[in-house]
């Protein structure tokens, strides 16, 4: 059985993207920074599905914190999936932004990367099989009004799992991003009526986290060995 993480794990995509990772049949550990009883529940219906799951709070900001969760983590197996889904956007226009939302959505999607991925990156090389998979945006391809913030930090996510495939290509391990769209989620549900999504999206419709999620299980199997270095969009045809 394989070891899945997910940070970010107790929300809508992430939730799905839990889901279709214990169906696939791994042990998924769900992240989560406050909601720790989210990612309790959800845990706890997996495993009442059949499923295995476990969950597990700590704040991706924070190296030291992060480091120590994750080596307690690898004392039980090494983590051969892992979903980098945790994100937050704090929304602004580009002259109105305060320096600290600046860096509180850096610090989550970029720095949080590097803290979540970066140890767990050698014990998945000695397995000699790894998949790495990171949750980006839309509005790190196209840009988006108001989410300078959010979209220089997804975007770096591009550049950082475009250079890291490279590196560890050899190895058995790929690396991807996945871009979705509007997507229908709480986190969305307030931003875009049905009226924008309509303008919007070519197919009319908000994606759903399933979809996200089917598309997430693929990257993460065998079946995809040869794609690497990817960024893949999912977005009714935006772009």
């Amino acid at each position: 059985m394989k070891h899945a993480l997910v940070t970010g794990g107790s929300g809508g995509i992430g939730a799905a993207i839990c889901r279709r990772l214990a169906a696939d049949g791994c042990h998924v550990v769900i992240h989560a920074n406050r909601n720790l009883d989210h990612a309790a529940a959800l845990a706890a219906e997996i495993t009442a599905a059949g499923g295995s799951a476990t969950a597990l709070a700590f704040d991706v900001t924070d190296a030291a914190a992060t480091s120590a969760a994750l080596a307690t983590l690898l004392a039980g197996a090494p983590i051969q999936i892992l979903v980098n889904n945790a994100g937050i956007h704090d929304d602004a226009v580009f002259p109105g932004m305060r320096p600290e939302q600046w860096q509180h959505v850096i610090d989550v999607s970029l720095n949080g990367f590097f803290n979540v991925t970066q140890p767990l990156t050698m014990p998945m090389i000695r397995t000699r099989w790894g998949r790495i998979i990171t949750i980006s945006s839309v509005a790190a391809i196209t840009g988006n009004r108001g989410q300078a913030n959010y979209a220089a930090a997804k975007g770096a996510l591009h550049s950082a799992s475009k250079s890291l495939s490279q590196e560890l290509a050899s190895r058995g391990i790929t690396v991807n991003v996945v871009a979705p769209g509007i997507i229908d989620t709480t986190m969305s549900a307030g931003a875009f009526d049905a009226a924008a999504v309509a303008r919007l999206v070519p197919m009319k419709r908000a994606g759903r986290p399933d979809e996200v999620a089917d598309l997430v299980g693929f990257l993460a199997s065998d079946r995809a060995a040869y794609i690497s270095g990817q960024v893949i969009s999912i977005n009714g045809g935006m772009i």
